[in-house]
């Protein structure tokens, strides 16, 4: 280097030095009269080798759950920025945020698939776990609630609780996670804390526990009033580059607005009498030592009685903020270590039964084409190190892990150990799939059936390994399906089969026969393996071959998952496929009660099967989505029959459940009764099950057919000028208006329409609102279609064969 060049970086350097001292400087002068917070610098980006395992009780296994942009992700993003592992503030529009890693949630700017990130922030270790609104994607929602402890469900302030905000908020109540809400886009024309709130209590039937007041509305949104502290917290944007690090924090004094002052003091002391009728403790206290001032109860046990009540689920923290405008966000994390429960805080009866020893659940499984398959594990007790050998109990089998791993996002770190109550990324486990419960070993599996059958609470249990085996994820039957074929099959498979049969008629080059029929067996292997990957990646996605065409149909959640499939296909694995038209996945049920009788009495070799069956059919309540089929036994035949036996039963009914009499679908809301099994010594378990399936068919066909359709709920929020033709079209679409609402200068339509009708709606509400309506869809239940219709389905397909 010059020397130029060296004096020029001496002075950099001194220059930097000086600078920062008076940075600093600046900062003790600041602090004297305005307490203000400070991240991290921006070059100061933290590694997650730095991270080290606390202990439990400062972890939080939390999941940000919303209606489709109200957020999520961009509050994710502020909360790693501000936490000091980004160097610089991801946007969704952009496609440069962490967590929507993806092509097609950048090219889209929606989140598809749930990601994992963690991160720490003030001693405490935080697993976030951002998850999709879209409901297509539903099944990312369940499987990340089902292994977390908190949620923070985020709400656009403008429009309250939507229709995708129901269905998380569902999915979290079923897995009893307590939840902190988040109103964002605060700096919104029509944000409206005092709506929300009601949107809250009304419809998600929660009790909210308002702990912030907004400071400015719309654009003048300028910060918060801290209700426990009674403290305002300001961010003085000076641009738009400012990042929000530094926001002042003073106590509230006579020279801020009167009117601000006053809505304060009323909001506060709702609070106070809030929490103190959800809470006994914290009421005792007011009547004990504060019944002559309840203002004067300290804010730390006003906040240790909202952590009791959000943890009992009697009442849900509500904070407000603008994410994309760089506010409010820090407290949203002051308020998850705060209120969210961390591990030890949740009571799972596996941790008591294990103990020390290894227990997981399987819930995420991704494919890398490096490392191979990753899964994704929420640990529950005992600590997972590198090269153990685990025991897959669902599986009955044991892999090695090689590599253990910390999620953040598609980079990960690798790491020596990880102890319980976080959430770990392993690779080698090639068996895997979500839902198995993983632990050390059979050995610490039988141990621990053993303390669970001798534990009182737990009860009797007909099978022991029942009882320690984590409950897995629930997935949703899809709605749609269609059929998916490579390019060789779409666009030249007649010419080419037309071909091959020449070929082998005129007994012409073997040669070219050969390398065809190789060709093909290739291309289909191919996609056989790119498709198997893709189900174990995500288990909503169901692939079945037809047994009549030999074709592979694709069944999904809806349209655009199917559309997204498709693609990751094309651009991932190379492989280009044309797919069929999408169609709907009806379902069959039966009117009437019916019963029937069936021999089946055949000799196979030397060996001959006799078995004679008897059996009752009956509908069921058909008005739900998961109206599943139902098997009983009567008393006597439940003796008479040995489990392998019963098995084989069991087997034959449920493969009868799987096809109807009409058109194939499955069968839903069909209750079945078997009265009389006989079986002469030496008849095979097959054998059973062919009669008992040939037995249900006679009965379902005497029992009369009927064709369900899914009924999606509907949610369409458009103009006044454009409310008529939106009408009109729904009314064409067999759509039933529920309820019209108002909500601000926009009318908020809800109304039940069939799924069939449904396709291509997205583009027919663009151009009849010239793109300035919203709606979201949510699956209602199965309908009987009317004859006229199920006539109308029944020529069709029959065309379709």
């Amino acid at each position: 280097m010059s020397l130029r060049g060296l004096q020029t970086f001496s002075r950099m350097i001194r220059g930097r030095r000086l600078f920062a001292a008076g940075l600093q400087c600046c900062r003790c002068r600041l602090s004297c009269h305005v307490k203000r917070h400070y991240s991290l610098l921006p070059d100061d980006v933290k590694s997650l080798r730095a991270l080290v395992n606390p202990e439990v009780s400062r972890i939080r296994n939390i999941g940000i759950m919303a209606h489709i942009d109200a957020g999520k992700t961009t509050t994710t993003e502020r909360m790693l920025y501000y936490a000091g592992y980004t160097r610089a503030l991801g946007d969704v529009d952009d496609g440069d945020t962490v967590t929507d890693f993806m092509a097609q949630e950048r090219e889209r700017g929606i989140t598809i698939q749930s990601a994992a990130v963690t991160f720490d922030w003030k001693s405490h270790r935080i697993n976030l776990i951002d998850t999709p609104g879209h409901v297509d994607f539903t099944l990312e929602v369940e499987r990340a609630l089902r292994v977390l402890d908190g949620a923070v469900a985020v709400f656009d302030a403008s429009a309250g609780v939507e229709a995708q905000t129901l269905t998380v908020w569902r999915q979290a109540e079923k897995h009893h996670i307590p939840c902190v809400c988040f109103l964002n886009k605060m700096d919104k024309p029509a944000a409206n804390l005092s709506f929300c709130i009601e949107s809250i209590r009304q419809k998600l039937k929660a009790n909210p526990v308002l702990l912030q007041i907004p400071v400015g509305s719309g654009k003048n949104f300028t910060g918060v009033v801290d209700l426990l502290t009674s403290q305002k917290l300001m961010w003085k944007m000076k641009s738009m580059r400012d990042d929000g690090r530094v926001f002042e924090v003073k106590a509230l004094d006579r020279s801020d607005d009167p009117d601000l002052l006053q809505v304060v003091s009323d909001a506060r002391t709702a609070l106070i009498e809030q929490v103190a009728d959800l809470d006994d403790e914290f009421a005792e206290l007011l009547l004990t030592d504060f019944s002559e001032n309840f203002d004067a109860i300290p804010s730390n046990k006003l906040q240790e009685a909202v952590r009791r009540v959000t943890l009992a689920r009697k009442g849900v923290p509500v904070l407000c903020g603008s994410s994309l405008r760089n506010k409010g966000v820090q407290p949203l994390l002051d308020a998850i270590t705060a209120y969210l429960p961390a591990p030890n805080e949740r009571h799972h009866d596996v941790v008591r039964w294990y103990k020390d020893d290894l227990c997981a659940l399987a819930f995420k499984v991704l494919h890398d084409k490096q490392r191979g398959p990753l899964v994704f594990l929420r640990i529950y007790s005992g600590t997972l190190k590198p090269q153990m050998a685990l025991h897959n109990i669902n599986r009955n089998s044991t892999e090695r892990m090689s590599r253990l791993l910390v999620p953040f996002a598609d980079q990960h770190v690798e790491i020596p150990s990880m102890t319980a109550g976080n959430i770990a990324l392993t690779v080698g486990l090639k068996q895997t799939v979500t839902g198995d419960t993983i632990v050390s070993s059979k050995a610490s599996a039988a141990a621990a059936a053993r303390r669970a059958q001798n534990d009182s609470e737990a009860g009797k249990r007909s099978r022991e390994c029942a009882s320690v085996i984590l409950s897995g994820v629930e997935v949703p039957d899809p709605v749609f399906f269609c059929t998916i074929e490579p390019p060789s099959m779409s666009k030249q498979a007649g010419q080419l089969f037309e071909a091959i049969m020449c070929k082998v008629c005129s007994c012409a080059s073997p040669t070219v026969l050969t390398h065809l029929l190789i060709f093909f067996f290739f291309t289909m292997k191919d996609l056989e393996n790119v498709l198997n990957c893709l189900q174990r990646e995500d288990p909503s996605l169901k692939v079945r071959v037809d047994p009549d065409s030999g074709q592979t149909i694709l069944c999904g959640m809806g349209e655009l998952h199917i559309e997204i499939i498709h693609d990751r296909i094309r651009r991932e694995h190379g492989i280009e496929t044309h797919l069929g038209p999408l169609q709907v996945a009806y379902r069959e049920t039966i009117l009437h009660e019916a019963s029937a009788s069936d021999t089946l009495d055949r000799t196979v070799g030397e060996r001959r099967h006799v078995v004679t069956v008897e059996l009752a059919v009956r509908p069921v309540d058909v008005a739900s989505v998961g109206g599943s089929c139902e098997l009983a036994f009567t008393e006597e035949l439940e003796g008479q029959l040995s489990a392998e036996m019963k098995e084989a039963v069991e087997n034959g009914v449920h493969s009868s459940f799987l096809q109807g009499p009409l058109l194939g679908y499955p069968l839903q809301s069909v209750s079945t009764l078997m009265q009389r099994v006989t079986i002469e010594p030496g008849t095979s378990p097959a054998m059973v099950s062919a009669c008992v399936s040939r037995c249900m068919l006679k009965a379902l066909r005497l029992a009369g057919g009927q064709v369900l359709e899914p009924v999606m709920s509907l949610e369409v929020t458009v103009g006044d000028d454009h409310l008529s033709s939106v009408l009109g079209d729904l009314a064409q679409r067999r759509g039933t208006v529920r309820d019209i609402q108002s909500r601000h200068d926009n009318k908020v339509l809800l109304a039940t329409v069939p799924l069939a009708e449904m396709m291509g709606y997205s583009t027919v509400l663009r151009t009849l609102t010239s793109g300035n309506a919203t709606f979201s869809l949510e699956l209602d239940t199965y309908e009987a279609m009317n004859p006229q219709e199920q006539n109308t389905l029944l020529k069709r397909l029959s065309g379709l064969l």
